[in-house]
């Protein structure tokens, strides 16, 4: 997996319409066939986008076939899999926790294809997790918060409870707390990663609860969550892309998480022969998490808050400090 290692940051396109699924008409011969399964929208400026970004970038760049199902429910999860392994699909990649026991049953069905999954802990000899580790984001994230918070309460909406969301969620807790012990840090696991009403009703929540600061990792319905914060005129931050266009008034900073690029180095590891199945968590030290820029807020953030922050990027980085992972909430 040594490509993992060596990844580049990649820009989300703006994408148009969507569809439950799209599949190529034909086959094209001798091609490796790769299939991408996700929980939402894949024009959802977050999460989805990254990893069909991803997809992009190896059809283009490794002249691969490929195809993708978007707004993939839980329970539809594992028919979607074998449809795809009945079709000889090569590699099937599952975006996010809930593909992972999906993997393995199918996968053991069909021991000829590889299955990968980010942010699960599914590994078999065909099947492989990544794990994004958003700990590191969500913790820089959380200071960052605590700085700017003056109520001394901050919310982070979450989307279905899983070990990789706790520890997102156990990530901000520290951070903030590292920086203000007495902070109040709110959170919610919403039970869905597309339902932007129910991110907007958590947050909105939090808020009435004296939260001045919202963040989170619900994919689409942390959209929800920023839309919340904009109508409360408060700060909120991003998660997985730079999503400061949707609100820029409102989206202080972004943590990003390099998955088209993860994406498309896992499907050059297995057309290259390289797939190994098991699991490998991935963060800021090996160059797959990011924080983002300050856009609107450049000049808003008191001057020894962007040091302190930069300086916590860099031990992070550099491996001077390594986040805690959490996969159970402490309170």
């Amino acid at each position: 997996m040594k490509k993992l290692f060596a990844l580049v940051m990649v820009c989300v396109m703006v994408l148009g319409g969507v569809a439950c699924a799209n599949t190529p008409e034909e086959s094209s011969e001798g091609k490796m066939k790769v299939a991408l399964v996700v929980s939402g929208p894949v024009n959802d400026g977050g999460f989805c986008a990254g990893a069909y970004e991803g997809l992009l970038l190896a059809e283009k760049d490794l002249d691969v076939q490929t195809a993708y199902t978007e707004n993939v429910e839980i329970t539809e999860i594992e028919a979607v899999f074998t449809d795809y392994a009945s079709e000889g699909y090569d590699l099937i990649i599952g975006h996010g926790f809930q593909f992972g026991d999906p993997a393995l049953k199918v996968g053991a069905k069909y021991p000829d294809t590889k299955f990968i999954c980010t942010n699960a802990n599914a590994k078999s000899e065909n099947v492989a997790s990544y794990e994004l580790g958003g700990k590191d984001g969500s913790y820089v994230l959380g200071a960052l918060a605590a700085y700017m918070s003056t109520s001394n309460k901050i919310g982070m909406v979450a989307g279905i409870e899983g070990p990789s969301q706790i520890k997102i969620v156990e990530g901000y807790k520290m951070g903030a707390k590292s920086v203000n012990p007495d902070i109040e840090v709110f959170y919610t696991f919403t039970g869905s990663f597309t339902d932007v009403a129910k991110g907007k009703d958590a947050a909105t929540a939090m808020i009435d609860s004296g939260a001045d600061v919202i963040s989170h990792c619900a994919n689409q319905a942390g959209t929800g969550a920023i839309k919340a914060a904009e109508e409360a005129g408060i700060i909120a931050t991003g998660n997985s892309l730079d999503q400061y266009e949707l609100s820029p008034d409102t989206i202080i900073c972004s943590d990003i998480w390099s998955t088209p690029g993860l994406i498309k180095s896992a499907v050059q590891d297995v057309q290259e022969d390289e797939f190994v199945g098991g699991f490998h968590e991935l963060g800021m030290a090996a160059g797959m998490i990011d924080i983002g820029p300050y856009h609107n807020f450049e000049d808003k953030i008191p001057e020894d808050v962007k040091d302190n922050i930069a300086n916590l990027i860099k031990d992070i980085k550099n491996g001077d400090f390594e986040v805690p992972s959490v996969s159970q909430l402490t309170d």
